[in-house]
């Protein structure tokens, strides 16, 4: 299949290569010539114009910033550009009235398009294993199915235009929460006295266990091997958890739902991104315990 992929960055740049691995052919586009050059490297075709890369495709991947960004990409480099049979994929992560503005945009110019965010972090985008919340029409994911197979271990069907965006900010608050209150727990009984491993060792066999403490333990030495253990780079930016628990916030407003919770941790995040530490990996927040 011929793909145009847009956007390469910490994640786009390894999706668009696993797509090359599995056979498909890449036209890549980036405002970054390092991209550009990696990108040509692993064995994509590059452009230095966006509508230009998806002239002849039959499928446009995005993974780019923000709402604004997608829909000027799409409104000024891909509608009208891309052939009116292609599917387009939306893997950024943005608010979801944007998603389905775009999406109903998009398919009133007679393309079938999703909105397909992502959880995994670089590791997973560039080790094929993403999961993959997809929000559009039957028949749209059903095309698009075949474009993010080859990208990642999970590839799931939230529903309709913008709940693969819904999918991901809840999820996104969730795991916000439960990093903190595990980062809250470790130190505390290391401040009791017990011993940090042991305390993993207990509490990741016992009603603690979650996500955060068995598989992305955040406390150096202690547990599962993370971002903890390299100074806590790499991984998925504190930056970039701001940003979803920021839209997780406004989409909370938009419906009146109740999130203390939530809007605690965004709270933190907010502070602890904000002292400079937002090109950490958000698991770093244990330090301010």
């Amino acid at each position: 299949m011929k793909i145009a992929f847009i956007g390469l960055g910490n994640m786009g740049g390894g999706m668009a290569a696993n797509l090359v691995h599995a056979g498909h052919e890449v036209r890549a586009f980036d405002l970054s010539a390092d991209a550009l050059a990696q990108a040509e490297r692993n064995g994509c075709e590059t452009f230095t114009d966006a509508a230009e890369a998806v002239e002849g495709v039959e499928a446009v991947v995005t993974m780019l910033p923000n709402g604004e960004i997608v829909r000027a990409v799409y409104e000024g480099s891909v509608f009208g550009k891309a052939p009116a049979g292609a599917v387009l994929l939306d893997c950024s992560t943005i608010d979801v009235a944007t998603a389905k503005a775009v999406i109903a945009e998009a398919e009133g110019r007679g393309y079938a398009m999703v909105d397909a965010p992502v959880s995994g972090g670089i590791a997973a985008a560039n080790g094929g294993t993403l999961t993959f919340m997809v929000g559009g029409a039957d028949e749209a994911f059903r095309r698009a199915e075949e474009v993010l197979n080859p990208m990642g271990k999970a590839v799931i069907h939230a529903g309709s235009a913008g709940a693969g965006q819904t999918a991901k900010i809840c999820n996104n608050m969730l795991l916000a929460i439960h990093m903190i209150g595990t980062a809250e727990a470790m130190k505390m009984a290391e401040k009791l006295g017990l011993d940090p491993q042991k305390f993993y060792e207990i509490s990741s066999v016992s009603s603690g266990m979650n996500w955060s403490l068995n598989t992305y333990t955040p406390l150096p030495g202690v547990g599962a091997q993370s971002p903890a253990d390299n100074g806590y780079q790499g991984g998925f930016a504190t930056a970039l958890m701001l940003k979803d628990l920021r839209l997780a916030m406004a989409a909370a407003e938009e419906a009146d739902a109740a999130v203390p919770l939530g809007s605690r941790a965004a709270a933190l995040y907010e502070d602890f991104a904000g002292a400079g530490n937002g090109g950490l990996d958000f698991s770093a927040i244990i330090r301010t315990y």
